[in-house]
């Protein structure tokens, strides 16, 4: 691949951006451009953006496409080194003294460590992606430790040793942006704001997504998603959310529904909180035309 990078196929924005529309992501220039730079420039890809405007599903495509292991840590609230990293086997530890019969048993062995993601990303023999999704969800002191694994790429368990990457994956972080994250989280990484799609890209997901929907109903859908995002709503629809509901309509179209019915009977595809369905209950005939 062009410029040095490890990633062959790839040597430039277009060539991810049409890799990625192999693996049924329509993505824009500039988040191509922002992977094909933190691949070169070997640095984590930090994915910002509202939720369900496709960041963790750019990661998912881009790991297809490049037919490598994805490595998924899942952040949330609580969070902390150890859950990320490794925990003991106890009950096998306690079954092998059980039955050993050498007195030199070590239980501290690599076969009763249990690989967490991070772990299991160090592990790694092959190019692999590590996806660390909704990192805004973990706290501060989170934030500070993975921030040190970036760095290094090592650990240290205090009763096995040192474990270095052999094979430093290729990293990409997601947030919702419910709190601003670390300045130097931010500076170590290649950044993007992922946008709701414009609503000719979001036609062009959705016949993507969904071969069975037609274009007019496509385009009929994308811009009643677009009225929906502009009400004041407990849960935006995301890009999935409209591929869904273009796809549910057409099948309830199929069975004899007329348009707008087929359109407002699967209503619950797409909005998924009662308060908002009672909000726009009275409204329903403007969004949906």
């Amino acid at each position: 691949m062009k410029d040095g990078s490890r990633f062959k196929g790839l040597g430039s924005p277009q060539d991810v951006q049409e890799a990625l529309s192999h693996a049924l992501y329509i993505a824009s220039k500039d988040l191509s451009t922002a992977i094909y730079l933190a691949m070169v420039l070997r640095k984590p890809l930090l994915l910002e953006g509202a939720p369900g405007v496709g960041k963790t599903e750019a990661a998912k495509a881009l790991a297809s496409t490049l037919s490598c292991d994805l490595i998924r840590l899942q952040c949330y609230e609580g969070i902390d080194a150890n859950t990320a990293l490794y925990e003991w086997n106890f009950p096998r530890q306690i079954l092998a003294m059980r039955q050993a019969e050498d007195v030199n048993l070590n239980i501290y062995d690599q076969e009763f460590l249990i690989a967490r993601p991070l772990l299991q990303a160090l592990n790694l023999q092959s190019e692999g992606l590590l996806l660390i999704d909704e990192i805004d969800r973990a706290d501060h002191e989170f934030e500070a430790f993975l921030l040190e694994f970036l760095s290094d790429f090592q650990i240290t368990i205090p009763e096995y040793g040192r474990i270095q990457a052999s094979k430093r994956p290729f990293v990409v972080l997601t947030s919702n942006r419910t709190r601003d994250l670390h300045e130097a989280l931010r500076r170590r990484c290649v950044y993007h704001w992922i946008s709701y799609p414009s609503p000719a890209l979001e036609v062009d997901i959705v016949m993507s997504r969904a071969s069975n929907v037609a274009r007019a109903t496509a385009e009929a859908i994308v811009a009643a998603v677009g009225r929906l995002r502009a009400e004041p709503l407990a849960k935006t629809p995301g890009v999935a959310e409209t591929v869904e509901w273009a796809d549910a309509a057409t099948r309830l179209n199929n069975l004899g529904d007329t348009w707008p019915e087929a359109f407002r009977r699967s209503i619950g595809v797409v909005l998924k909180d009662q308060d908002d369905l009672s909000f726009l209950d009275s409204r329903m005939q403007e969004i949906i035309r």
